[in-house]
């Protein structure tokens, strides 16, 4: 299988960021795209790799290009205009769509791909920034099986397994589907932690409990340190783009007719948390919202 010499990342927040770091670390040359140029710098410093001006230097500097952003209304205007990602395109790239957005959305844009002679996978990952610092993410793909092949050896780089789910908006909508499962087991930790709290148990006893025992996925494992220590918890995962999850899972939910009454509970609770000023902290801090 061939090896990509130069892969373009489109965003480098988070988990741009962590990607690009795995691939510089696998010898990749990395061209990094931030809308906020002093991120992308902050995030090339140490793993050598260029930083450029607009979307389309991005795009015409590599045959895959991989892009992370932070909503769908974010995703649309990166592709577009004199400056987007499409207009750089070379004939033959393969685009990964990596970020959590609605079907609908990659569908929308896969026509600026595949008139630019490219081809377009929505390839959103399941998994946190320790996640993919450890080469341990899940790629779910939706789209052409040779575009995958193509960015396979990229993809290698940040990811234990990669799932191929079907045509184009697969990924898509079984990332909303993942998420729906992983936003419903923090409520449901939270409210347990806090319930064992306010009953006279430690904190640390109780967690243990949940770890060790059959509601002990890996979620809460890898979430330990931040449900037990709220104060100094990295942020992982903000709650505002929690709350722009669940949007997106109730509104595929409205689409397709399907009941999601756990995601409406979260919908109220995080809502609740994010007016108490937990937005932007990471999403187990729903449990110290509870604590208050």
């Amino acid at each position: 299988m061939a090896v990509v010499a130069a892969v373009a990342v489109v965003g480098a927040g988070r988990m741009g960021a962590a990607m690009a770091a795995r691939l510089a670390g696998a010898d990749y040359q990395v061209v990094l795209y931030n809308r906020t140029r002093a991120r992308a710098e902050e995030a090339a410093r140490d793993i050598g790799a260029r930083v450029v001006d607009t979307a389309r230097e991005a795009a015409a500097a590599a045959d895959v290009v991989l892009c992370s952003l932070a909503d769908d209304a974010a995703v649309r205007e990166a592709y577009t205009g004199d400056d987007g990602l499409a207009a750089g395109l070379r004939p033959g790239a393969v685009v990964a769509e990596m970020s959590t957005v609605a079907p609908q959305t990659v569908r929308e844009i896969e026509p600026l791909v595949t008139g630019a002679g490219a081809a377009l996978l929505d390839a959103p990952v399941s998994g946190s920034v320790p996640v993919v610092q450890r080469g341990e993410l899940t790629v779910l793909v939706g789209g052409d099986e040779a575009a995958l092949e193509q960015a396979r050896p990229a993809f290698d780089t940040f990811s234990r397994q990669v799932f191929h789910l079907g045509a184009l908006g697969a990924g898509a909508t079984v990332k909303l589907a993942v998420n729906s499962v992983v936003h419903a087991l923090n409520q449901a930790l939270a409210e347990a932690l806090v319930l064992a709290e306010k009953a006279g148990v430690d904190r640390a006893a109780a967690y243990q409990v949940f770890a060790n025992s059959a509601a002990g996925a890996p979620f809460v494992h890898y979430k330990q340190e931040s449900f037990l220590h709220p104060e100094s918890a990295p942020v992982a995962f903000a709650l505002d783009l929690v709350a722009k999850d669940l949007e997106l899972i109730t509104s595929l939910a409205g689409e397709v007719g399907a009941r999601m009454d756990l995601t409406e509970a979260g919908r109220t609770l995080v809502n609740e948390a994010r007016t108490a000023g937990f937005g932007q902290s990471d999403l187990s801090a729903l449990a110290e919202h509870l604590r208050r």
